[in-house]
């Protein structure tokens, strides 16, 4: 029998909630305007969820094979620890990238074709993320793309197949989703900053060092809740959204202490059930 140990952790349940907290924003849009569907909504759910864990082992496989992830301080990686094969990782790549075309794909039939469009944008990215010969992620771009896709894609198109059409609110509410996002990523490149610099790998944090990295961090937060706040103009509760700021004490300890290597583990994951916090608080806040 095969353990599915090994390959539960090379989803990265950590990151998660960057797939998860999108979705919800984005219902809680449909249901302010009264057009929630609860089967649209799941199906949204699915193919976030999907290209999350698609992309977690399609970024394992590439670092694999490339070298990069022989000496991070993270968790062990599937392809870089010799737990799995490069091929086998690959396919599971491809299977979860399947599985998100599938469902994206019911949905473009239930509302627009345009989707389709949309989705495939959305594989190329997580694939390229690390992958090919020019990975964006290797050269500092991976924080726009994760705002882009887990946040403003993600929340407007959550909240389109539901809706139908598209406004300037559902832009809004996005930004603060797609900033939680850009947190995880940044804690996760502070953490790999010796590691990957010694391998090329150019990510944000390595081109812009560790002091300003934390400095960074520490900005995105406090704009992620400005952001909570503006979206007021356009929903009158979404001010419940800032509930989450406690949880936001921890990790902006930890960064601000200067905690290194594997000390930001605990980091990453208090960065991930604030942002969870922030994406329930937030949704209720727009849904009423």
């Amino acid at each position: 029998m095969v353990s599915i140990t090994p390959w539960v952790a090379g989803a990265r349940p950590r990151t998660l909630p960057a797939a998860i907290v999108p979705v919800l924003v984005g219902t809680g849009i449909a249901i302010s305007g009264k057009h929630f569907s609860p089967l649209k909504a799941m199906l949204a759910l699915g193919v976030s969820l999907a290209l999350q864990v698609a992309t977690n082992y399609s970024n394992d496989y590439s670092d694999g094979v490339k070298g990069t992830d022989k000496t991070r301080s993270g968790p062990q990686r599937l392809v870089a620890s010799g737990l799995k094969s490069a091929k086998s990782v690959k396919l599971a790549a491809y299977l979860f990238f399947l599985i998100a075309g599938i469902l994206g794909l019911v949905l473009a039939v239930m509302t627009s074709y345009w989707l389709i469009a949309v989705g495939a944008a959305s594989i190329l990215a997580g694939w390229f993320y690390t992958g090919g010969s020019k990975p964006y992620g290797y050269y500092g771009y991976g924080e726009l793309f994760v705002f882009v896709f887990f946040g403003l894609v993600a929340v407007v198109g959550t909240a389109y197949v539901q809706i139908g059409s598209i406004h300037v609110n559902q832009f809004v509410a996005a930004v603060p989703v797609g900033i939680s996002s850009v947190c995880l990523l940044v804690v996760n490149n502070l953490r790999d900053i010796p590691s990957d610099d010694l391998a090329g790998k150019k990510t944000l944090a390595v081109r812009m060092g560790d002091s300003a990295t934390r400095s960074f961090y520490q900005v995105l937060i406090l704009a992620m809740f400005l952001f909570v706040l503006v979206s007021t103009y356009y929903f009158r509760y979404a001010f419940i959204g800032l509930l989450a700021i406690p949880l936001a004490i921890p990790p902006l300890k930890a960064i601000r202490s200067g905690a290194k290597g594997v000390d930001l583990i605990p980091a990453l994951g208090a960065t991930g059930r604030m942002q969870l916090a922030l994406a329930v608080a937030f949704a209720i806040g727009i849904a009423i």
